[in-house]
């Protein structure tokens, strides 16, 4: 089932006696099973009724102990399973699957890796009970995912707006939520558009000191501008790891590299070949005007380099690191 169907039921009230939550993506898992937690039982029936156990601390036959046991004072039992990917002996699920307690909500919270669907338990978890799984989202897909996000809360974010957020965060969407929710409190009454103003002066984020602008500076031959950059990152290694920085260039020059192999260049086409949101195409087009075939190639082994040094490698500060790889990258 995907996560909106899913939702979609727990908000009737039509509840499945088993959820195995698993995938990479730890957002729509934790939803789901906050939803549940939440609202499956009344407050006064939680103290007796529901139960939270780890992956790391517990066991099979401790959680199937728990889910078999009768509800007190109550229609119903939650037992939720925390870290579930820590615990071993999954398949003794499958013993309580085929004969679950109608009575009993039992989550399984398997985050940040898919559980082989190839299995017999897998099999059973669709057939009697919900198995989702949590897939991340592209980077190309975010800025969409964000706009729908602030859609449903009443709000609009442009373009721009979206595509800084992603360059700051990737496709952390548990950060993202955090971020705008957090954004949305302190929004000028009456207004319902959330600008890249408004990141830059409430979560942090300088709209000319990201990786974002430094790829934007040297397509476009600015010099100055992505040497400015680069003294901010020197100055606050802290919020700009010299690694994050050297793999959002590699993967900005490896799209380059693969523009070039391109025969149709139109905007959708690129956007659909190089996974990348519509609004980026106008970007590698430039770029690679400014690096041709032979200079990308160069590029993507001198930011090779760079990473070997930056882990150890070489005896320079991350400062002196980047200031020498922008100056490979634009001479």
């Amino acid at each position: 089932m995907t996560f909106a169907d899913i939702l979609s039921d727990l908000k009737a009230g039509r509840y499945a006696p088993v959820y195995f939550l698993t995938g990479e993506e730890p957002y729509f898992i934790d939803l789901i099973t906050g939803y549940i937690s939440d609202h499956a039982l009344s407050e006064s029936e939680k103290s007796f009724n529901q139960m939270v156990l780890y992956g790391r601390d517990s066991d099979m036959n401790t959680i199937l102990s728990a889910a078999r046991r009768f509800p007190m004072m109550s229609s119903s039992q939650v037992v939720i399973v925390r870290e579930a990917q820590q615990l071993k002996n999954l398949e003794g699920l499958e013993s309580y699957i085929t004969a679950p307690m109608a009575s009993t909500r039992l989550v399984f919270a398997y985050k940040y890796k898919k559980f082989d669907k190839r299995t017999k338990l897998a099999k059973l978890l669709a057939e009697k009970g919900v198995l989702m799984e949590s897939d991340k989202l592209r980077e190309d897909k975010v800025p969409a995912w964000i706009s729908g996000y602030l859609k449903d809360k009443g709000y609009q974010a442009d373009q721009k707006s979206a595509a800084l957020l992603v360059d700051f965060m990737g496709n952390d969407l548990g950060r993202i939520v955090s971020e705008l929710d957090k954004l949305l409190l302190v929004m000028p009454a009456g207004s319902t558009h959330v600008t890249a103003e408004l990141i830059e002066k409430n979560i942090g984020i300088s709209k000319d000191f990201n990786s974002f602008e430094l790829t934007r500076a040297l397509s476009n031959g600015d010099i100055m501008q992505a040497n400015r950059i680069i003294r901010f990152f020197a100055a606050n290694p802290k919020n700009n790891p010299v690694i994050l920085t050297i793999s959002a260039l590699f993967y900005y020059f490896v799209k380059i590299l693969q523009f070039h192999g391109l025969t149709d260049t139109s905007k959708e086409n690129i956007a659909r070949e190089l996974g990348i949101h519509p609004y980026f195409a106008g970007e590698y087009q430039q770029a690679a005007k400014a690096f041709p075939l032979p200079r990308t190639r160069q590029i993507i082994s001198r930011l090779r380099e760079a990473d070997l040094g930056s882990k150890g490698g070489s005896m320079s500060s991350d400062g002196d690191l980047l200031k020498e790889l922008i100056y490979k990258i634009l001479h």
